[in-house]
């Protein structure tokens, strides 16, 4: 007889998944370098992102998990110690380098990809460029996109968009960089700096590869363990390595053994979805939140998939950074409010450096949700940190800054 799925309440999978994304512990304890790298192996990766409306998503991130973070902390991380590297997951991401023996075998992946369309767009004789681009970067050593273009392109003219609209010298520098030729040594003002991946990657992580079985299985695994529960497009989707259809096959070969099917309870219908076996247990086990509010970053790995996130919190939430300012329901750039284990309200803020005040436009309360005092002091803490994490010296509030629930 089949075993009838295990049922997980709406508060029990908000919990565990809050536990397991670091949200759950008080940011007020004490980590170090090594207790900041023991969490982003916890979270398994940290998104990088270009925009600093208020700070950069990866340092949002990271600090809303830990008081005592500062930017260096990372920098250190990934520079000196060379404890993490950048690779793409389901985007830019840094990564513990102890799993780099899991992306030598993506890159066998994405070098068959991004070789048939590195031919369509440049023709038969692309792999001049690439050569090109490996021999400078063994002469020469760190080598950056502006730098290969003033090298290889005396003409300046600069590349804007999707890689079919770069120069031929930037697109090889990012190919190498996704097939592992090329890893990003150090950044600069965020620009990106490439060395050849032995000058860059430990030897220990850099001489082993996994088998494409063994890929397929850490996948999957890896991503359960962080998820607690999901789909098989949601665990193919966590690190970007696999196929739904890989995932489901992964699933349904363990199923009954390592795998067991839940039915997670939320907003609307339950969801059936898969889960660790011994996910039951631990059910019973998960400490209750902080009742801490936290901004958290629209690229929190707990926002990042926007159907998941409205099930399990009731959270509608989009980024609207593409949408045209007229037709944006919020803002350019909202952060998500966290509040124990709801989400509480979003918020419109800015760092207005040439003010050196983070200014408060709006903030919209969830339905249900109100600002009394305590909750306005719980308010007051977490600007308080954010404006300390970027190093400004006030913050300032608009006029009519709290609205009426969203």
């Amino acid at each position: 007889m089949t075993k009838p799925p295990l049922e997980i309440t709406a508060s029990q999978a908000r919990r565990l998944v809050l536990d397991l994304q670091g949200l759950a512990e008080s940011p007020r304890r004490r980590l170090g370098s090594e207790g900041l790298l023991a969490l982003i192996r916890k979270l398994g990766f940290v998104q990088v992102d270009s925009i600093q409306w208020v700070e950069r998503a990866h340092h949002m991130i990271l600090a809303s998990r830990w008081d005592g973070y500062r930017q260096k902390d990372l920098l250190r991380l990934i520079e000196s110690d060379r404890a993490l590297f950048e690779n793409w997951t389901h985007d830019a991401s840094v990564i513990p380098v102890e799993f780099f023996p899991v992306w030598k075998r993506r890159f066998e992946r994405e070098m068959a990809r991004l070789s048939r369309r590195w031919a369509d767009w440049h023709g038969n004789d692309y792999r001049d460029d690439l050569d090109h681009v490996l021999a400078y970067a063994a002469e020469n050593g760190p080598i950056t996109s502006r730098e290969m273009s003033d090298q290889r392109d005396p003409t300046g003219a600069a590349g804007e968009g999707e890689w079919w609209n770069w120069k031929p010298s930037k697109t090889a520098l990012e190919y190498h960089w996704r097939t592992g030729g090329l890893c990003i040594c150090h950044r600069r003002g965020f620009q990106k700096a490439y060395d050849l991946t032995e000058r860059v990657i430990p030897a220990a992580f850099r001489e082993n590869v996994v088998s494409p079985g063994d890929y397929i299985d850490w996948s999957c695994r890896e991503a359960l363990r962080r998820l607690g529960f999901g789909t098989a497009g949601e665990i193919a989707g966590y690190w970007g390595n696999i196929t739904a259809s890989e995932a489901k096959t992964w699933c349904e070969t363990h199923l009954g053994r390592d795998i067991v099917e839940a039915r997670v309870h939320g907003d609307g219908p339950a969801r059936k979805l898969y889960a660790p076996a011994d996910i039951e247990p631990r059910l019973g086990e998960i400490p209750r939140p902080s009742d801490r509010l936290r901004i958290l970053s629209p690229f929190d790995p707990v926002i990042r998939d926007r159907k998941r996130l409205k099930h399990l919190f009731g959270f509608d939430y989009r980024i609207e950074i593409f949408v045209p300012a007229p037709q944006r329901t919020y803002g350019y750039y909202i952060f998500p409010l966290l509040e124990g284990e709801r989400m509480i309200g979003r918020l419109d803020m800015k760092a207005e450096r040439a003010d050196d005040v983070l200014s408060l436009t709006a903030l919209w309360p969830e339905p249900g949700i109100e600002f009394g005092k305590g909750r306005m002091a719980r308010l007051d803490g977490a600007l308080e940190r954010v404006r300390k994490l970027v190093g400004l010296s006030a913050v300032r509030r608009h006029e009519r800054w709290l609205r009426e629930p969203s």
